[in-house]
Formats: structure tokens, sequence, C-alpha cells
């Protein structure tokens, strides 16, 4: 199988979770990555505004928020797949843009250096024991991540996890995934 494949799959079967179940499997999640040591000591945190399937993140913000740490959610460039980050201090501050996907206001929002940012919360479909992912084929966080030199997580339910996935000589792997059920260190 392709990464199309493999992403399509999985998507199919994460679909098929209820509504309920997913909000309490993410809440879950969101209370693991608050336990992390990185995440702690972090200032700066980038993530994602999540889309179902995907690990909801809304709550995840929120905590952020309280605890006083800077949130960065990236914007596309879909004319040359590059992103950018830029902090939000509230979801008023975010539209919907590149493929419905909830993005800052850039008129709203400030800029954030790469260097700025301690941890990335690496969004994925797909992922393996070794911190390699699938993403949502854009190529927009294999791009970015080139370079950067903060900590790099991932969350995933556990049918997202895959022994192995395709991976090309740009793929760089997230230092730890946390699923559901367990939590992996990777790179």
């Amino acid at each position: 199988m392709d990464k199309r494949d493999y992403r399509k799959q999985v998507q199919e079967n994460l679909k098929r979770m209820t509504y309920q179940t997913y909000r309490e499997r993410s809440l879950n999640l969101a209370r693991q990555l608050l336990q992390e040591p990185s995440i702690k000591n972090a200032s700066t945190i980038a993530i994602t505004l999540s889309n179902q399937p995907e690990v909801e993140t809304t709550f995840i913000i929120e905590q952020f928020w309280l605890l006083n740490k800077k949130v960065v959610v990236p914007k596309c460039n879909p004319a040359d797949r590059s992103m950018q980050f830029y902090k939000i201090d509230s979801f008023a501050e975010t539209e919907r843009a590149y493929k419905n996907i909830l993005e800052p206001i850039p008129e709203l929002t400030q800029l954030v250096d790469k260097e700025e940012i301690d941890v990335i919360v690496v969004p994925g479909v797909v992922f393996d024991r070794q911190g390699y992912r699938i993403g949502f084929g854009g190529g927009y966080y294999d791009r970015f991540l080139v370079g950067y030199n903060g900590k790099r997580i991932s969350l995933a339910f556990e049918e997202q996890l895959l022994n192995e996935v395709p991976r090309e000589s740009h793929d760089l792997p997230v230092h730890i995934l946390l699923t559901d059920k367990e939590r992996i260190i990777c790179a």
C-alpha cells in the first residue's frame, strides 16, 4: 500500500468512532499531553486547530492558555506549500481557510519565528512506533520541520498506529507519540 491507501484506510476506521467515544478519547490524550515534561517547561507551543476525526485540540489549547503558554497555530500558503505560525489568544482570531481548516487571521495575530517555538504538536493520519507519520498530503509540516530544533510530539488514537509507515528521505520522526494506550519515545 502507498501513503494514500494508508491514509484512506485509517480515516475510514476513525470515522466509525461515535462522537462520545471520540470526545472521551481526545480528552484522555489531552490530559496525557499536559503531563509531558516538555509541555510543562515550554513557553511557546505550536498546535493545529483540529477537525474530526483528528484528536480534538480545542480543550488542549484552552488549557495552554490557562497555563499562560503562548499558543501558535499554522497558516498555510498553498501557492508555495509553506506554513507560518501565528500567536492566538482567542478562537475569535481564527477563520476557516485552507481545506476548511481553522487558521489564524494574520491581521489580528502575531507572526512567530520558528526559533521561538519550544514544542510542536505535529498532526498526522498514520504513525509508526519510530515516530514517522503520514500527514494529510500537503507536505506543509515536512517542509516546516526542516531546521526546527525543538521537541516534536504527536497525538494519535490507537487505530492510527501501524508497525511501519512508508517513509521518504526528507521525513522527520517525532520525538514522542502519545496514543490513548501508551507513550512511545521515538526519536
